[in-house]
């Protein structure tokens, strides 16, 4: 049942209590309770104070600085969309470019409240594609392209005004609009705009003109920005978007950001950048959008510790961070045993661009060649919150051959290393503690997304991998680009004893003859008496699937017999047990498992997902149950991970509260090597001292609070 509630205030906040945990918010209510409920649950929230501000629906016309804005989310909580959803695609309309940003900007302004507005502008997925997936196409009422202004009529009263702007003096004059106009509810329209909103009987009242401002340089303007209305501005999102492109506006006028367009390659406008991008928080914000040249941009975020989520194209942020959705990880395919093979490991790139993942990823992933072999598909971790839906999708269609990997360098793009700046390439910043708060985000994200391998442009330090190493247990490895800029071939490395670092080479090739060629460099010289392993990127503009498949066929052709193309997790898992370092116990296939009577099934409690649907559930309430594995001999185990029913999605009540975990070597005498009282923690991931052991179990003596016991996933870290 949807629930309506008569709030004393505003919302004070909102608390996400675990990565996947369902959306909570927190309320006052008038007689002064606190309440926390699911934000899906909420049909409406009225105000007692009647002094503000309501729209046509009698709902609270939320401004920028009252967004229900956790401190560990990208983005804020917006109410799930509107019964009704009025959908406009502006190519049929003809409209310009300021005529998009200006609808763009009240889709912002408008679903800030509630989502309520749709708007088509890139149209190179099909257009039901995102609707669909988002279970939002059912409720979609189309505006006639022949008359796009009856969409601003129908949210007249939820404007205040006009920004009035040219770009006779600067185009950039259209981002400053932008800005304020998300402020101050305003929508920021050139002389002509105007004139078209009065032909359509709305004549709203010019609040800021910036016609008369004599600024003519980018950096003249934001300066003015910076100087106005940058304190007035949140400081957890910075779009940076070139002007005339009107797609990430939506967002930007919601959460009361600022929108700008600087090249950090020119001295005085870095500065000022830079001006801006110290009053953000590294681990916390980012930047969103692109920048006029892809290094230096990336570059200079990464030197404030902060990431950059490349979206110059994305469109309806707002309305589809709003369907807030679990994410669905697939079940990991367990993998045969080791043998003195070549294991080579392919990479996709560009995923990291959510504008990428959102247009040409879904036609890319529909080639014919996905699937008839091992593909490892980068993909944004951003997508967690940004648009939850769009992960599951790729999820769901994925085959037991794709792999999906984050992109460089974790949550949103970051470049500690340029490798192909000055000579043999330069670092952006040479310091862990720099990169700490921004991989600490990167954990967080990866886990939620259920990414266990990240790709970097182009290189980190030894200290930059230790805080990796330190931050990012959810890892199995990491890649690095090799551009052969350096004296020789980079070098893989072993970080902290458990973590590998894996140069690809070749790196961002665009033809299958040249990666086979680059493979070749080390094939040509397997013996068959220790395995090998190589791995490459592949430039998906011009080597997508349907084209990358051929490489089978290459590779088996230098070495018959002897090419295995898997999976990065599995190339992860190869190459540690190859080099006597810890892997995750549970991907082998010859692990058997067993179980106390289940309701659901017995492997689900260690297939690499922790999602509901794929959870370990016992069968008989308030009993105690247990899960036991064997992998058929012995490991030196030191390392244990037990995901529990918050880290699936569920309610952190249902958690297992009792429980031990115990080793053995004959399945009869038992060691306990963890034990857990009262646990609350979603997950338990512990080390311990390295111990002998065939078998591994988990036996909980208290499970949730509605009597059953709930393990989202098991692993086991061991080494021969």
């Amino acid at each position: 049942m949807k629930k309506i509630f008569l709030l004393a205030f505003a919302l004070l906040g909102a608390v996400q209590l675990m990565a996947q945990q369902p959306a909570t918010m927190l309320t006052k209510l008038t007689n002064g309770a606190l309440l926390r409920t699911d934000v899906n649950e909420i049909e409406r929230i009225t105000f007692a104070d009647t002094t503000y501000n309501l729209n046509v629906n009698k709902n609270r016309i939320l401004e920028a600085d009252e967004l229900c804005w956790p401190e560990d989310r990208l983005l804020p909580f917006f109410l799930p969309p509107a019964s009704t959803i009025y959908t406009l695609n502006m190519n049929d309309a003809s409209l310009s470019d300021e005529e998009r940003i200006m609808f763009s900007t009240l889709q912002g302004i408008v679903n800030r409240t509630r989502p309520r507005i749709l708007l088509y502008n890139h149209n190179e997925e099909p257009l039901d594609t995102w609707p669909t997936a988002h279970g939002i196409s059912n409720s979609t009422f189309v505006i006639s392209p022949k008359s796009p202004y009856s969409l601003v009529k129908r949210y007249k009263s939820e404007i205040n005004g006009l920004v009035l702007y040219s770009t006779e003096k600067s185009k950039h004059y259209s981002n400053l609009a932008v800005t304020i106009a998300g402020l101050d509810r305003l929508l920021p329209v050139t002389a002509e705009i105007q004139a078209k909103l009065v032909a359509n009987g709305m004549d709203f009242p010019v609040v800021t003109d910036l016609t008369s401002l004599n600024y003519t340089t980018p950096l003249a303007i934001y300066r003015y920005l910076l100087r106005n209305y940058w304190s007035r501005c949140n400081h957890r999102l910075l779009i940076s978007e070139r002007p005339g492109i009107p797609y990430v506006h939506d967002i930007a006028a919601a959460c009361g950001s600022a929108c700008i367009w600087l090249d950090p390659r020119v001295a005085n406008e870095q500065t000022l950048l830079g001006s801006m991008l110290k009053d953000m928080t590294p681990g916390r914000d980012i930047v969103l959008g692109w920048f006029p040249e892809e290094r230096s941009g990336v570059g200079a975020a990464t030197s404030y510790g902060l990431s950059v989520v490349p979206a110059d194209f994305f469109e309806n942020t707002t309305i589809y961070t709003a369907v807030n959705k679990n994410i669905k990880i697939k079940p990991v395919p367990k993998r045969p045993k080791l043998e003195n093979k070549v294991y080579a490991a392919v990479y996709i790139s560009d995923g990291d661009n959510i504008q990428y993942c959102q247009h040409a990823m879904a036609k890319i992933f529909e080639q014919n060649g996905r699937g008839q072999m091992a593909m490892n598909w980068t993909i944004s971790p951003a997508l967690a919150d940004i648009s939850p839906s769009m992960l599951n999708y790729y999820y769901n269609k994925a085959t037991a051959n794709d792999c999906f990997v984050s992109g460089p360098s974790g949550l949103g793009y970051a470049m500690p290393f340029n490798g192909l700046g000055k000579g043999s390439g330069e670092y952006f910043t040479s310091s862990g503690s720099i990169l700490t708060p921004y991989t600490k985000l990167t954990q967080r994200y990866i886990e939620k997304a259920g990414l266990r391998v990240i790709t970097i442009w182009d290189n980190i330090s030894a200290e930059q991998r230790k805080a990796y190493a330190e931050n990012c247990p959810y890892l199995y490895g990491l890649t690095i680009n090799d551009y052969e800029r350096q004296t020789g071939r980079l070098a893989y490395a072993v970080q902290s004893g458990w973590l590998p670092i894996a140069p690809q080479f070749p790196c961002y090739r665009g033809s299958v003859d040249e990666m086979a060629e680059f493979f070749n460099r080390d094939i040509k010289n397997f013996k068959g008496t220790s395995p090998m392993f190589v791995t490459g990127q592949a430039d998906v503009w011009n080597l997508g699937p349907d084209k990358l498949v051929a490489l089978k066929d290459k590779l088996d052709k230098l070495s018959p017999g002897n090419v295995n193309i898997v999976r990065a997790d599995h190339w992860f898992s190869y190459y540690n047990e190859a080099h006597h370092l810890p892997f995750n116990l549970t991907l082998l296939q010859d692990m058997s498992i067993t179980s106390s009577p289940v309701k659901t099934f017995v492997n689900y409690a260690a297939n690499g997902s922790p999602s509901d649907g794929y959870m370990w559930i016992s069968k008989t309430k308030d009993e105690p149950a247990w899960v036991q594995m064997d992998f058929k001999e012995p490991f030196r185990i030191s390392r244990y991970v037990v995901r529990h029913a918050e880290a699936g999605g569920l309610e952190p009540q249902l958690n297992s509260r009792d429980f031990t975990v115990e080793t053995s070597l004959d399945g009869e005498t038992w060691t306990v090597v963890g034990s857990y009282t009262n646990n609350i923690a979603p997950v338990n991931d512990a080390s311990i001292a390295p111990v002998e052991a065939q078998y591994v179990r988990v036996s909980v003596t208290k499970g949730g609070t509605d009597g059953f016991v709930r393990i989202g996933d098991i692993e086991v870290y061991g080494a021969h």
